[in-house]
């Protein structure tokens, strides 16, 4: 099955796929007479396998890791139980952190509003001003929340 196909069967780019390949998540494509990659069709399911992963927070590294070990006919098992578990940790440290920092947004902008009804027409509330310099919970930006999936491509 050549890129084009495979990615589109697989619902990524051609990019992806070389960028996996690349990694060592499945073995190099032999090519065409054309020049062109021309994957086993097992590799489809491969790719499959790995979206479903990343979809759940392993990263490109970890999996790397995880199919070497499993393709040289090694058991990983317990060391995927063992990030799964991990990785659910993290999920629930980060909604103890979001519910942290809705609970301080809830109160933030009770308050602003509260300023905002004896503000003059046309006077600066300065609300930003107004944010409390340290907080209860962490600041989450959206790097820390994409860092929760690890590195995707």
């Amino acid at each position: 099955m050549q890129s084009g196909e495979l990615a589109r069967q697989a619902g990524v780019s051609t990019d992806t796929l070389r960028h996996y390949e690349r990694l060592g998540l499945f073995t190099k494509a032999p090519r065409t007479n054309g020049g062109y990659r021309d994957y086993p069709a097992q590799t489809l399911e491969r790719v499959r396998l790995i979206r479903r992963a990343l979809r759940v927070g392993f990263s490109l590294p970890e999996l790397t890791a995880i199919l070497k070990i499993r393709d040289e006919g090694g058991v990983p098992c317990h060391r995927v139980r063992a990030l799964a578990e991990s990785k659910l940790s993290q999920v629930q440290e980060r909604i103890k952190e979001l519910v942290g920092m809705r609970k301080q947004l809830e109160q933030t902008l009770k308050s602003w509003d509260a300023k905002l009804v004896r503000m003059r027409p046309g006077e600066q509330a300065r609300l930003l001003e107004g944010l409390p310099e340290s907080t209860a919970t962490r600041s989450l930006s959206l790097r820390s929340l994409k860092n929760m999936n690890g590195a995707r491509k």
